[in-house]
């Protein structure tokens, strides 16, 4: 099989705009490897409008956004590989796929961008107690059959976690017929977009219950019914709190994990706050020349945020092989969090091998008025922004510029802390 200087792993928005902007800086010998008989990712069922508005300056639905970038990447002649599933990926780069074309197959690149995405967490990581009837599922499954397979997975509705999927398919159910009763959420906060809560839940009458959680499920072949409760601030039910509720289907959305059983495989550091790759300001992981962008590096909010980190990462790499795929002992400045901050992408700086901006994306642990996002280049504040309100659902992006770094050479680090305004 012909090799190729840089092997994509996923075709979703982040592999489609890391495969495109990797051949924009020049670089050529480009595969994409994705599992699903078709380009796009999770964009093809998301047929609701809301993305684009970064990228294209217009309102688009998940296809008609997705399909903007499948059109560049066969416009830019980029080969990929449907249906084809990477078993593992080496810490030499080594990437072992399989298909019914090619049968099982290696691939030695010089360089490798992972865009595998996330997927949903399931019950059997949430510990709820009952039986195991149908008519659970996580709010994307239940998307993919309504938006994709024309099947309506119930009438009767609960969904557990106000995730962005969630808060939609309350709305996606509701236009569909179903009667959708309550959304319960564990945190003391929506974990989605303020405008999902208003447009999904306040503008169709959907309650939205904070610090509740789903006690017990009802039914033996079918869901039946389900119990809810409030619980305290460590999560543990309130006695005397429960409610009942008749349903015949629950949609769990209760976060999204990264992909990320290759990068482990390969000896990629993993971040235990993200359970994503830890990566420089290039984009890069652990192992030289494997970058990581997207929803496999940490859950973004926006699509136009994944194509954009996705992009850097195309370009890094195509960087990295015209370079000989070697790289400068660059100094490197360590980034931490503190006062709120939960993490920080990157997590580690390299000054002299940055460009003349530097893009850091956090989200933040709480909800939080009146505050101020402050960087500091060891004791010396570099950048300060007001923010009225800082919620664990809206991520963050702060510009740095490159020059501020390089003017305090004694630091031995960043911070990111949240201060009062």
């Amino acid at each position: 099989m012909k090799e190729y200087d840089l092997v994509v792993i996923g075709g979703g928005p982040a592999g489609l705009a890391a495969a495109a902007a990797a051949h924009e800086a020049g670089l050529r010998d480009i595969l994409i490897l994705e599992r699903d008989n078709e380009l796009g990712g999770i964009l093809n069922q998301c047929i609701h409008n809301g993305f684009g508005l970064h990228t294209f300056k217009e309102e688009l639905t998940g296809p008609e956004y997705a399909g903007r970038y499948i059109e560049k990447v066969e416009q830019l002649g980029i080969p990929y590989k449907l249906n084809t599933m990477v078993l593992d990926l080496a810490a030499d780069k080594t990437v072992t796929a399989m298909n019914r074309q090619d049968g099982l197959f290696q691939l030695h690149p010089k360089a490798v961008v992972l865009a595998m995405g996330c997927r949903e967490r399931p019950r059997g990581a949430l510990n709820i107690p009952g039986c195991r009837p149908a008519g659970i599922f996580t709010a994307g499954t239940a998307q993919r059959l309504v938006n994709m397979e024309g099947y309506l997975p119930g009438r009767k509705v609960v969904i557990l976690g106000s995730g962005d999927i969630g808060l939609i398919m309350a709305r996606r159910m509701t236009l569909e017929g179903a009667k959708v009763q309550v959304v319960a959420e564990l945190m003391p906060y929506s974990g989605g977009l303020k405008r999902n809560i208003v447009q999904c839940l306040d503008d169709y009458g959907i309650p939205l219950k904070l610090s509740h959680t789903v006690i017990d499920i009802q039914g033996k072949k079918r869901v039946e019914g389900i119990t809810l409760a409030a619980v305290d601030d460590k999560g543990r039910p309130i006695p005397g709190t429960e409610e009942q509720y008749d349903c015949d289907t629950l949609l769990l959305s209760c976060g999204l994990i990264p992909e990320n059983e290759l990068s482990r495989a390969a000896g990629v550091e993993l971040s235990p706050v993200t359970s994503g790759p830890t990566v420089n300001e290039s984009l890069e992981t652990s192992i030289p020349g494997v970058f990581a962008a997207g929803n496999v590096l940490h859950v973004h909010d926006l699509v136009d945020y994944v194509s954009e980190e996705a992009g850097a990462a195309g370009r890094h790499a195509a960087q990295y092989i015209a370079a000989g795929c070697t790289e400068a002992a660059w100094r490197t400045l360590p980034v931490s969090c503190q006062n709120g901050v939960r993490y920080t992408v990157p997590s580690a700086i390299r000054p002299d091998a940055a460009g003349e901006t530097i893009t850091l994306r956090f989200r933040v642990g709480n909800v939080y008025k009146n505050k101020k996002i402050a960087v500091y280049a060891g004791d010396a504040c570099i950048f300060s922004r007001k923010r009225p309100v800082l919620a664990p659902g809206e991520m963050e992006t702060v510009q740095l510029k490159t020059a501020l770094l390089k003017e305090h050479p004694e630091a031995a680090g960043i911070t990111v802390t949240l201060e009062e305004a």
